[in-house]
């Protein structure tokens, strides 16, 4: 089971429409399972057309400092709200007070007050899975308001679509990375066999595609380009080539720019199902993908 996973260093250029086409594709002749790790704002199950998950369970993967009634005798309860890197704690009356929604769950103020400061659980994501009327199933993610541990649940997610895989006998896992290059991107990349970067010809596509693609560098993971709305400016696709040449990454395919890539989103449709045209670049990406592989 080989896992394929899709990023971008921005957002806008069209990672999580790509994805759900590649899936498609990939499940008209292999067994896949898709997993959305953007856990801040996955989308990936509508532009697949689902209105519902089957299964939600929420999960713990991060703590908050409580403060309890021994905090009066701690010495140091004075010195907690200096020490919070997070500003999460200030002094009401001299009793320490912690913000939970700026609370990290760090541990700075329970090194400080053992005795009057608690590390407790707290329920900070759901993990939602379902099948697809495509033939496969999807699992995603979505961390609570105000919550954080982004890269944790991502972990999560994986490991639970690699279950999956495991159990429906999958050739492919195509994990739909967040954007930019944060901890939930890290925990994406890690363990993938193949990584897929999209960009787009503008300064700052190409800049923050080099620092995405520094991430993949580090883990030694081969990887592709895609180039989306290559012809808006093909000055600067001829740089994004420029560049892929230099780092002997591989151009997998470039894909024009159309406005039916947002009409399918507001009709929850992969493009490749909208715009039936583009079955046989989405199949000559995918030979291109599994021919490095």
């Amino acid at each position: 089971m080989k896992t394929i996973t899709i990023l971008s260093g921005k957002g806008g250029v069209g990672k999580s429409s790509f994805a759900a086409s590649l899936s498609i594709v990939l499940a008209e002749k292999y067994k896949i399972v898709a997993a959305d790790c953007d856990v801040d704002a996955p989308n990936l199950g509508l532009l697949l057309g689902i209105k519902k998950f089957k299964n939600l369970e929420k999960i713990s993967t991060n703590y908050k400092a409580f403060v309890n009634e021994k905090i009066i005798k701690c010495k140091n309860k004075d010195k907690l709200s200096d020490i919070c890197a997070f500003q999460a704690i200030t002094l009401e009356e001299g009793i320490p007070a912690i913000n939970k929604f700026l609370c990290e769950g760090c541990g700075a103020c329970k090194l400080l007050c053992p005795e009057g400061i608690e590390l407790r659980k707290v329920k900070n994501a759901k993990i939602l899975e379902t099948s697809t009327k495509y033939g496969f199933y999807l699992v995603s993610g979505q961390l609570e308001i105000g919550e954080s541990g982004s890269g944790k649940i991502v972990e999560v997610i994986k490991e639970k679509a690699k279950r999956i895989g495991e159990k429906t006998k999958a050739d492919f896992i195509v994990i739909d990375s967040s954007a930019g290059i944060g901890c939930p991107v890290i925990a994406s990349v890690r363990e993938s066999d193949f990584v897929v970067g999209i960009t787009e010809p503008t300064p700052s596509g190409l800049n923050d595609l080099r620092r995405a693609l520094s991430v993949v560098e580090h883990f030694k993971i081969p990887s592709g380009l895609i180039v989306n709305k290559f012809d808006m400016n093909k000055t600067f696709t001829e740089k994004i080539e420029r560049f892929a040449k230099e780092k002997n990454i591989s151009i997998l395919g470039k894909i024009p720019y159309d406005v039916r890539f947002v009409e399918a989103l507001v009709n929850l449709t992969p493009l490749i199902l909208y715009a039936n045209e583009y079955q046989n670049l989405f199949n000559k990406i995918k030979d291109n993908i599994l021919s490095i592989l």
